[in-house]
């Protein structure tokens, strides 16, 4: 109903008030006397009602002047905190921070690492952080970033690559000794694999890219934890596909192996995502600056 009433109009009004006096009230809001008794004589005008009987001489509050003044002078007290904690909040390393990551490895060592080496740094600053597998949408989820894996589609959010994670085929000493080695990727639908959420495992050759092969798997394991695939291989219960990363240690140990010399699958992105935002707190400016700058520092990767 009131959707035209100027605030500008009202704050004059609560200064003219509280001054009781024309000039004052001129002097603290910068402006003449002419222009605050045309700002007053405004809003009794849309209100329909007299706030301030004024003369030459005087001047004092009527009835329903005094009932608006401190209904007003309370709302924009509030609008004053909101103003002053809403700038406080984007300019200052406070406030909180939601953040969706792929879980498993990523998520568990290197993304936790992170985040609670930032906490240390910025004490005031609070971090939500979900592992949740679907994709999210940053504004109907309410996320602020977002790590994820994979191609992106055009969205429209800015996207800061990470790294580039080499993906390989592997399997323990044991299962090799038992059951054989596979000499080219068609030869794996003859072996067991654990398989996650990728059924059609897909290799180039590392000498000319335009060589392409693909291959449908039937696991002997099917588990969507890259841990419990890890598990899985180690314990020689079949070959599986998994992001180098997640094996370091075993690689490096021999425990697991990777099989194939001359054919290889594409490395995976992986990307920090958040929407763009003219207006970006400093709490997610600084987040940003800080996990794409040392992002790699948390990344142990196999002994070339």
């Amino acid at each position: 109903m009131y959707q035209d009433l100027n605030l500008a109009d009202v704050r004059a009004f609560t200064v003219i008030a509280e001054k009781g006096s024309f000039t004052l009230a001129a002097e603290k809001l910068g402006c003449s006397r002419s222009h605050l008794s045309k700002q007053l004589t405004q809003l009794e005008r849309y209100l329909g009602v007299t706030l301030i009987t004024r003369t030459t001489r005087a001047q004092r509050l009527t009835e329903q002047g005094m009932f608006f003044y401190e209904r007003c002078r309370h709302a924009l007290d509030i609008m004053e905190q909101a103003v002053a904690k809403t700038v406080d909040d984007a300019h200052n390393l406070q406030g909180k921070i939601n953040i969706n990551c792929v879980g498993g490895y990523i998520g568990e060592e290197i993304v936790n690492q992170l985040v609670n080496d930032f906490m240390t740094l910025h004490p005031n600053i609070q971090i939500h952080l979900d592992f949740s597998s679907q994709r999210v949408d940053l504004v109907l989820d309410e996320f602020d970033l977002v790590f994820r894996m994979g191609e992106l589609e055009d969205s429209g959010l800015v996207a800061r690559k990470l790294m580039d994670i080499a993906n390989c085929t592997l399997a323990s000493p044991g299962y090799i000794t038992r059951h054989g080695r596979p000499e080219h990727p068609k030869d794996l639908k003859h072996h067991a694999c654990v398989t996650g959420s990728v059924y059609h495992w897909n290799y180039h050759r590392r000498s000319d890219k335009t060589q392409k092969t693909e291959v449908t798997i039937t696991g002997a394991l099917l588990c969507k934890n890259g841990r419990v695939m890890k598990s899985s291989a180690l314990a020689g219960n079949g070959i599986v596909r998994l992001p180098e990363i997640y094996c370091s240690a075993e690689l490096n140990a021999g425990t697991l192996v990777h099989l194939f010399d001359d054919w290889t699958i594409s490395d995976t992105p992986l990307y920090l995502l958040y929407n763009r935002d003219q207006y970006q707190p400093a709490r997610l400016k600084q987040f940003i600056d800080f996990a794409t700058q040392n992002f790699m520092k948390y990344v142990e990767l196999p002994d070339a």
